[in-house]
């Protein structure tokens, strides 16, 4: 007996505007530029979708969608470079004892103002990092142990590359589309 499939269409790929990190560089200007390609690459994820869409579940009972990603890593961004880094006087984004899930479950508020505030928190970090030195060392709160930029900016990179994965999978379920 023969089996009927339905052709399947190869994935659309998502593409826009990033520059890959320089393949011969100092420290300072790898990490940099590392970090800034994975923020690009996880704003392409998010490329063209609407706000339903950037709120919507990837896998039920999963909690992870964009826009709770998009939360995440703007709460990271605060939580790591200011709070604890630099040790500015600032609350969690996102993020509470009471509901330490609360960027993932919690969807409220606008999608565009989310973008924002991620964007303005990025922008805060760069600045962090140009004036720092990469053996500048902040204060990890849960242990007291100091850490240096150049570990910070490694944990981002880290943070950055595990989410986009979830980024990409999220998005192939919404709307078919894919990228690097």
């Amino acid at each position: 007996m023969t089996e009927h499939t339905t052709p399947v269409a190869a994935p659309l790929r998502l593409t826009g505007p990033r520059t890959d990190p320089a393949p011969v560089a100092d420290e300072r200007r790898a990490l940099t530029e590392s970090l800034e390609y994975y923020r690009r690459t996880f704003e392409l994820k998010c490329a063209g979708l609407n706000p339903a869409q950037l709120s919507e579940r990837s896998v039920p009972p999963s909690t992870l969608t964009l826009h709770g990603l998009l939360r995440h890593l703007t709460g990271c961004e605060r939580w790591w470079f200011r709070i604890q880094f630099m040790g500015e006087d600032l609350p969690n984004l996102y993020y509470s004892d009471d509901d330490p899930e609360q960027d993932f479950t919690d969807l409220g508020g606008d999608v565009d103002e989310a973008f924002s505030l991620w964007h303005a928190e990025c922008e805060r970090s760069r600045e962090i990092v140009a004036a720092g030195s990469l053996e500048q060392t902040g204060i990890r709160r849960s242990t007291g142990e100091p850490f240096t930029l150049r570990w910070l900016m490694l944990r981002m990179i880290g943070e950055y590359a595990r989410h986009i994965g979830q980024a990409d999978l999220i998005r192939e379920r919404i709307d078919g589309e894919t990228g690097e």
